[in-house]
């Protein structure tokens, strides 16, 4: 049976076609700032019906895993993450870009995407059962403390005053708080009917790190180039046998995390790449490189992220529930085909299941040689002056605002945080820990309500249960390193900096 599900996809002429079109288009929606996989997925979906079983789930595949490698590409060469997953990339793919070594950048990335997304569709092939019955162990218990410990990663960012960091993640924290609560409750709206449903994502990461950005280095000279105009030579810039040794823990682990998090319904890739981040920030013996342009970053993130996807799906094909959009679209995706995702779906739908397997990993295949292939090209982008450039990304930036929900007040949202973002960099306050509790904030209020509401208002059985307790324990020991940490740099006159400095 499964020798038979792989060979439908591998043998199938049109299986590889439509899993190269997906893939190009999935990185060309991860790419630009706005879109994302669930965009390209919807616009791609009427398509998948028309075609056979296989080939159709192999598209809506591709697409995903395109989506959100393609992320890297305008994460790295222009700072703006092209999805949430990418943010923690910016990070230090941004200053590798502006140094020189934007073809380095690009290659870790793309390969360590490939590494996380292989890792996790081995685990998908071989541990879906077993992964799968580990996150029903998951309550609201468990998620809360999670996004505590996810939260821990503000101190370990916030660059070199921790005050300034929980101020900047306070209000992070506060944006998210906006619209209607989980128990009904109207807050922060100030009678606009706009911010009942909340401020999403989109346009939130657009105008702090495209709109601030551009502002910010909008006022130097229009007529130079983003980047430096370097001899590019595609072999000198690859990962070499060293860097992956070195590396090679670190892409383990974060993958991991990747795998783990995205069995996990509703926590996604961003905070994925930022805790696999934090971790090998925190495992560093230089942990003040990081945010200056260092590879181990770029690793961690991408590993991680990427990681999700295959993790994502184990709930999904074993017990019929999506933990992320893209996941809703790809069950909606099964159920059109006749296939119903569930304990019994390896009896019923066996070879089906395997050929999902094989497309998988095609995918990944697929974009590492077409995104590799692309590098040379990606990295000319550096030569184009800003006053070219600048327009080009408003407009994408305008575009995908528009498009994420139809709307045209997250357009004035995103011109509005790209305001604030270039009135916070004035004063000295660093973004990053802005975003990371805005998207941590939704996550940790919801599941401490419904924990609460389990516990008839007892708090206890944070500690009570293994997993929980872990968590909490892990995010104490966190914030008592990065404290000791700013205490000891303080006592040697040293200087920690900030990831967005």
């Amino acid at each position: 049976m499964i020798a038979e599900g792989i060979l439908s996809v591998v043998t199938s002429p049109a299986c590889w076609l439509w899993i190269v079109v997906g893939t190009v288009i999935g990185l060309i929606f991860g790419a630009i700032p706005g879109l994302s996989a669930p965009m390209a997925m919807v616009l791609m979906l009427p398509i998948s019906f028309a075609l056979e079983s296989t080939e159709g789930i192999a598209l809506l595949v591709a697409l995903y895993i395109g989506s959100t490698s393609g992320g890297l590409i305008s994460a790295i060469l222009i700072e703006i993450p092209g999805t949430p997953a990418s943010i923690a990339t910016v990070l230090d793919g941004g200053p590798m870009a502006r140094s020189g070594h934007a073809g380095k950048a690009l290659a870790a990335g793309i390969f360590y995407s490939f590494f996380g997304g292989i890792l996790s569709t081995i685990a998908l092939i071989f541990g879906a059962k077993a992964l799968a019955g580990f996150a029903l162990k998951f309550t609201p218990f468990e998620y809360f403390s999670i996004a505590v410990f996810s939260l821990t990663v503000i101190a370990s960012l916030a660059g070199e005053s921790i005050i300034d960091g929980l101020i900047s993640g306070v209000l992070g924290f506060m944006v998210a708080l906006i619209g209607l609560s989980p128990l009904g409750q109207i807050r922060f709206t100030f009678g606009n009917r706009n911010l009942l449903s909340g401020i999403d994502t989109v346009p939130i990461l657009i105008g702090i790190y495209a709109i601030g950005a551009i502002i910010s280095n909008g006022f130097g000279d229009v007529n130079r180039s983003l980047g430096p105009k370097l001899k590019y030579n595609l072999r000198d810039e690859l990962v070499t046998l060293k860097e992956f040794k070195d590396n090679l823990w670190n892409a383990i682990r974060s993958s991991l995390v990747g795998i783990v998090i995205g069995i996990l319904p509703g926590i996604g890739g961003s905070t994925a790449g930022l805790m696999a981040y934090s971790m090998a920030k925190d495992s560093s013996k230089h942990p003040e490189k990081f945010g200056t342009g260092i590879l181990d970053g770029i690793v961690a993130s991408e590993s991680a992220n990427n990681a999700v996807v295959g993790g994502s799906m184990i709930p999904l094909l074993t017990l019929g529930i999506p933990g992320s959009t893209p996941a809703c679209l790809l069950l909606a995706g099964l159920t059109i085909h006749g296939i119903t995702p569930g304990p019994l779906v390896f009896q019923n739908s066996g070879i089906f299941i395997y050929g999902v397997f094989a497309a998988t990993l095609l995918a990944n295949i697929a974009f590492f040689v077409i995104e590799t292939a692309g590098i040379k090209g990606f990295v000319k982008l550096l030569d184009i002056p800003k006053w070219i450039l600048y327009p080009v990304i408003i407009s994408m930036c305008v575009i995908g605002a528009y498009a994420n929900n139809n709307r045209s007040f997250d357009v004035i949202l995103v011109f509005v945080f790209g305001l604030i973002t270039y009135l916070l960099k004035k004063v000295g306050f660093n973004t990053t820990p802005f975003i990371i509790a805005y998207i941590l904030g939704n996550l940790a209020e919801t599941n401490l309500i419904r924990a609460l509401s389990q516990s008839s208002g007892s708090w206890l059985p944070f500690l009570t249960r293994p997993i929980s307790a872990f968590f909490l324990l892990a995010s104490v020991v966190s914030i008592a390193l990065v404290v000791k940490k700013h205490i000891a740099a303080k006592r040697n006159g040293e200087t920690i900096l900030a990831e967005d400095d």
